[in-house]
């Protein structure tokens, strides 16, 4: 998981123009990092892209992805398609 967190973190950090040191579980993608609608989808397609493999295509679902407004409800989210 250590892993998939530090991706995770340098993949939110790069989108948001931030250091990587302020990104923590807790943090709020929208009021922290002032994330819009178009911002949040663009992470989701990175996300996605980082996390495919060539045997496999990841893809979050429509309705996983309006639960997700921490880095928390990514890694939960990423933790439930198993990776």
């Amino acid at each position: 998981m250590t892993d998939v967190w530090e991706r995770l973190k340098n993949l939110i950090a790069e989108q948001a123009d931030v250091d990587e040191k302020t990104i923590l579980p807790s943090t709020s993608l929208i009021d922290d990092l002032n994330f819009d609608s178009s911002d949040m989808a663009e992470l989701i397609t990175i996300i996605e892209e980082e996390f495919s493999t060539p045997n496999q295509r990841f893809q979050i679902r429509d309705e996983d992805m309006t639960e997700i407004t921490t880095v928390q409800d990514i890694i939960d989210c990423l933790h439930d398609y198993g990776i």
